[in-house]
């Protein structure tokens, strides 16, 4: 009853089509995946090499922070596919009121002294 169990499919479920998309999307996240590697690995050593100045430290590795948050939004968290409007919607306005109270708080505490 069982003895056919072990042996492969003749068929897959997908067409060839669907293998090709999904082929597809796996080898966009890998290139994403050692983008963001890349650019931990530029942070990293704009920081501990002192190839950029003191003063470009900052807003050089907060830029790549925000490129890499905009790549994992988009490929990893699926955000750029369709039928995810309620979650971008819910993302975005996590942005919109999580930044404005970073920025409140920080002023409250003293970090920025405007």
């Amino acid at each position: 009853m069982a003895d056919n169990l072990s042996q492969p499919f003749d068929k897959s479920a997908m067409t060839e089509e669907e293998k090709r998309q999904i082929s597809k999307e796996i080898r966009k996240q890998i290139v994403v995946f050692a983008l963001m590697i890349f650019l931990t690995i530029m942070s990293f050593l704009a920081v501990g090499a002192d190839i950029i100045p003191r003063s470009f430290a900052i807003p050089f590795i907060l830029l790549l922070a925000v490129i890499q948050f905009a790549l994992q939004l988009i490929f990893f968290m699926h955000l750029k596919d369709k039928d995810h409007s309620w979650a971008t919607a819910f993302m975005i306005s996590g942005i919109f009121i999580t930044v404005p109270t970073i920025a409140a708080l920080m002023l409250l505490i003293g970090v920025v002294k405007y």
